[in-house]
């Protein structure tokens, strides 16, 4: 990779990155005119950061609203995991049993708390049981858990921040 000499992101990388994270379908034509480079440039960059992993891959965002209104039921719950006897292998087990589940779609170890945080999406409650009864109930180091259901979300952000805040000097 040749983003630059220490393979460190340098300003215009992290503004492609920004500009990617919140519409990946954005043209090279669109990218360089929102950056003030040319074509080329933003291309061998972008294309650099992709060989690179920093890019892991582009997705389309569905809106939660649309699906409930054509009848697509998504109910998100976010679950604390405790683990006893809290084991590297007993981690990496559930960890992967984590993976595994398709309605997992967010898995953080976490510390000073519980284990493991989950954001499951699932249809409703009896999906939901059985999504349960396979990561928490079969798997026989969990000690805790407290699921929490989500009954409205006003903001939902995937974007890192990758760029200073305006009015900062760094």
């Amino acid at each position: 990779m040749k983003m630059n000499q220490s393979n460190q992101l340098d300003a215009l990388d992290r503004h492609l990155l920004s500009l990617l994270q919140e519409n990946c379908q954005l043209s090279v034509q669109q990218l360089a005119e929102r950056t003030g480079s040319s074509g080329a440039t933003c291309h061998r960059r972008v294309k650099a950061m992709e060989e690179a992993g920093y890019i892991e891959r582009r997705v389309a965002l569905l809106s939660h609203d649309r699906l409930k209104a054509a009848g697509v039921s998504v109910l998100h719950a976010l679950v604390e995991v405790t683990l006893e006897p809290q084991t590297q292998e007993n981690m990496a087990r559930f960890e992967a049993a984590s993976l595994a589940e398709p309605a997992v779609q967010q898995c953080w170890r976490t510390g000073s708390g519980p284990d493991f945080m989950l954001v499951l999406a699932v249809q409703d409650m009896p999906h939901y049981q059985q999504v349960a009864q396979r990561l928490f109930v079969q798997a026989h180091c969990v000690r805790n858990v407290r699921a929490f259901f989500a009954t409205h979300r006003p903001k939902f952000s995937h974007a890192l921040p990758l760029q200073a805040p305006q009015g900062t000097t760094h």
